[in-house]
């Protein structure tokens, strides 16, 4: 099973390949404060359709290079 994400692009500016920032909020075990923490992707994008802001919908794959490990399945909303 691969994992899927849904995530925000934050950069477009690398050729075939997008940022994507996946967030997501927890409770603190001990002091049940609501803790918000974020995650940055490199995200394989090869028709570059993707722009900043999008929600888009991402998959884990092999690793294409030194640090991405994800290919774009859709974009959700523009």
């Amino acid at each position: 099973m691969k994992k899927t994400f849904i995530g925000i692009v934050a950069s477009d500016k690398m050729d075939k390949t997008v940022v994507a920032i996946v967030s997501d909020m927890y409770k603190h075990p001990l002091y049940k404060k609501y803790i918000k923490k974020v995650k940055k992707f490199k995200v394989h994008d090869e028709k570059n359709i993707a722009k900043e802001g999008d929600k888009i919908e991402f998959v884990e794959t092999r690793p294409l290079s030194k640090e991405k490990r994800f290919n774009l399945k859709r974009v959700i909303s523009e």
